[in-house]
């Protein structure tokens, strides 16, 4: 396991720079690549979704071919992510790519059965979990300091990028022929291989074949790290907070734009500004919340940003024109953003390097899970009540939610002292046991520190 730098902790130096962090020929690759199988994915999605709707003309069909893509997260997320770690990380983000990109070719064959579609499209989505958990394990050991938060934030923002892009010119492109989207979708992943086998260098697998267990018992002690290290609990609490109501308007953007279309704008207009709203105000607040504070000052702003992102979609309560209504999930988006990559940032420098791959599943699958659940119960309350009033009391009660986080939020000396533990268990070289113990296949494997250090909290 390779040490990294001793000093990774937010300084009160001025912020990294975007010249600092693209200056990292890896960082390059990697987000080059990963934009690049961002929007051919969700180019993919719209075409996937066109394709199976002009097959069969059923939109619960055209429906579950978008959704499919979730699943793979909902059903075995953890333990996918998991096998990033028994691996180099390079190696699965290829091999990932590589699978994707066959995939995707035996999709594009002209007249295949909807069926067929379907289970080759969640096929190549299995391969989602184990690619960005190495990616994002990946990241510290290429970036670190503020560069690695301000890394973190240009991904966080290329992801929501490439989901405006990739939807808009999907759409376009699939209206057309939406087999020349798919190949299109496998020579992203084609290119994205690629610049990660030639622009990343390999590294040895965080966790070594003398050191595993079964795979469950793995998944289960990435569930047990974050759950249970106080500084990881009192992160993902903050995250999973912030996903429960941000992707509200969102989900509800379509039935919200035609039960109150107000204004000049037609239905399909408003529910337009609707959805692309939050990504566009989390590209901005990730950006520039990132490069204009140094991180001593957005450590001070993450709170106060945390309350304010369900703060201001209360006043959807007064029924508002589309044009506020996106502008109020703009302002929320820009607000999650702001203090989302230096949250991230906190939690991968708290964390063992043995652990990422595996703490990244779990806050990918919490994320997945709860952003579905929280646009499911909207839904059903809105079956009954006025959307504006289900999404404004629902806001309501997430400021009080955001407010018991906050305050529940460790002091600098408690994330100090996390960071520290963290950095002198990634700095201390493996220790390769003698004869494979038996009865603790897990050994040599970092335990989680969950009682080690009175004060001790965790990041997402």
């Amino acid at each position: 396991m390779e040490a990294t730098v001793p000093d990774e902790r937010p300084s009160a130096e001025g912020p990294a720079t975007f010249r600092e962090v693209f200056a990292q020929h890896e960082f390059r690759a990697v987000f080059v690549a990963g934009a690049l199988s961002w929007v051919g994915d969700y180019v993919a999605k719209a075409a996937v979704t066109l394709l199976v709707y002009q097959q069969t003309r059923s939109v619960a069909l055209s429906a579950a071919a978008f959704a499919v893509s979730f699943l793979p997260w909902l059903l075995g997320g953890p333990v996918l992510a998991a096998l990033a770690e028994r691996y180099p990380y390079r190696k699965v983000m290829v091999a990932s790519d590589v699978i994707r990109m066959l995939l995707m070719l035996l999709i594009a064959i002209p007249n295949l059965p909807y069926q067929a579609v379907l289970v080759l499209i969640f096929a190549a989505t299995l391969a989602n979990p184990p690619s960005q958990a190495a990616k994002s394990a990946l990241m510290p050991q290429m970036l670190t300091g503020d560069r690695l938060v301000l890394g973190l934030s240009l991904n966080s923002s290329i992801g929501q990028a490439a989901q405006v892009i990739g939807y808009v010119f999907g759409a376009a492109v699939a209206s057309i022929d939406p087999v020349v989207a798919l190949l299109f979708n496998a020579a992203t992943f084609g290119l994205s291989a690629l610049l990660v086998r030639l622009g990343v260098r390999h590294r040895p697998a965080s966790m070594n074949p003398a050191h595993r267990s079964h795979l469950l018992r793995e998944t289960r002690e990435g569930f047990t790290i974050v759950f249970r290290t106080p500084v990881l609990r009192a992160i993902a609490v903050l995250v999973f907070s912030a996903m429960l109501f941000s992707i509200v308007p969102e989900g509800l953007a379509a039935a919200w734009a035609n039960e109150g279309a107000k204004g000049d704008l037609s239905r399909g207009a408003a529910q337009a500004v609707i959805m692309v709203a939050n990504p566009v105000g989390f590209i901005l607040g990730g950006l520039l919340v990132s490069r204009l504070f140094g991180p001593a000052r957005r450590m001070k702003l993450m709170r106060p940003l945390a309350v304010l992102a369900p703060l201001v979609l209360v006043p959807a309560l007064f029924d508002p024109s589309p044009l506020v209504v996106a502008l109020l999930a703009a302002l929320c988006g820009f607000a999650v953003a702001g203090m989302l990559p230096m949250a991230n940032g906190l939690f991968v420098q708290a964390l063992p390097n043995g652990f990422r791959a595996r703490a990244f599943g779990v806050m990918a699958t919490g994320v997945q899970v709860i952003q579905g659940l929280a646009v499911l119960a909207t839904g059903l309350l809105a079956e009954r009540f006025p959307i504006p009033v289900v999404v404004g009391l629902w806001s309501a009660a997430g400021v009080v939610l955001m407010g018991v986080a906050v305050l529940r939020w460790p002091d600098r000396q408690t994330m100090d002292d996390a960071i520290a533990a963290a950095t002198a268990a990634n700095a201390e070289p493996p220790q390769e046991p003698a004869t494979p113990a038996k009865d603790d296949p897990a050994a040599g494997t970092p335990e989680p520190r969950s009682g080690d250090g009175h004060r001790r909290h965790a990041v997402t």
